[in-house]
């Protein structure tokens, strides 16, 4: 387990320490308070990106052409879905 601050994890991410804080009071990505020092796991970091990740267009249309999958079921495709 390797702990990161807010800003490690900032850097780690290439945006501002105040977006990581906006993730911690949101509650989107796990943290641990320490007295009054707020660290993040390496690894809960890695998942929140991971969790974020969008499958290339080419792996839905290989899909297609394969037959695996059929044209009414873009809809449950994850990178075609609208709202949250």
């Amino acid at each position: 387990m390797s702990l990161l601050s807010v800003e490690e994890a900032a850097e780690r991410l290439n945006t501002s320490p105040r977006f990581i804080r906006r993730l911690i009071a949101e509650r989107r990505i796990a943290f641990l308070k320490i007295g009054r020092h707020v660290r993040l796991d390496s690894a809960d970091v890695d998942a929140f990106v991971a969790a974020g990740r969008v499958e290339p267009r080419q792996q839905l249309h290989a899909a297609l052409r394969k037959g695996t999958m059929r044209s009414r079921d873009w809809a449950s495709w994850p990178s075609y879905r609208s709202g949250p």
